[in-house]
């Protein structure tokens, strides 16, 4: 009796249902992060003319997307998030040119690390009793990525490790401390929401 109730309630329609409905909540996830993380691009104050690069929310963005989606899904809501600006949509800082051109820019690298950088931060926050320490962790580690692939896109440019990090790294050091640390303490209380583990489901 148990098992013919059990095969009643779990009929290839329902398991169609629930896969349909499983996939729709992950696809809306990934669009909604790539959103989020253009909305966090239009928070932005220009450093001209000492240096190309904005100081801007977007990072964090980044950080946020790969700690509280995870790996899989943080790569490729920034995959998405890319593609979206390849394309000419208004997703980047609008202190660029928007399109390809700000991809091939002064802050190319920063952009085409993002899916990594939010693959390796959920990758570490993923794996592991999650807390905050392991979250600053992870976004530290991240940044670390982040600047990597910034800095080495403006040496391309400036043919100087010392001009690359005048650019890109002296000026943001301070902010980047405060905005893992505000990643961190987000997805720290996402990871312990009522609401992440009905999502998860």
């Amino acid at each position: 009796m148990a098992k013919s109730a059990i095969h009643i309630l779990n009929t290839p329609q329902e398991r169609a249902l629930e896969a349909s409905r499983h996939l729709g909540i992950q696809v809306a996830l990934v669009l909604g992060a790539s959103l989020v993380v253009a909305l966090c691009a239009r928070i932005t104050i220009p450093l001209m003319p000492l240096t190309p690069v904005p100081l801007t929310v977007q990072n964090m963005g980044v950080l946020l997307v790969g700690l509280m989606l995870g790996s899989r899904r943080g790569f490729v809501a920034l995959a998405l998030y890319l593609a979206e600006g390849a394309v000419g949509l208004p997703v980047f800082s609008p202190t660029g040119p928007g399109g390809i051109a700000q991809l091939l820019g002064p802050t190319g690298g920063f952009l085409m690390v993002y899916p990594f950088v939010a693959f390796l931060a959920g990758y570490i926050f993923e794996r592991g009793t999650k807390s905050f320490m392991r979250a600053a962790i992870a976004g530290f580690l991240a940044e670390i990525l982040l600047f990597a692939g910034g800095l080495t896109w403006l040496y391309v440019f400036t043919h100087s490790l010392a001009r690359a990090a005048y650019l890109g790294l002296y000026w943001f050091l301070a902010a980047e401390v405060i905005k893992v640390m505000l990643a961190a303490g987000i997805a720290n209380r996402w990871s312990r929401s009522p609401v992440r583990n009905a999502v998860e489901q």
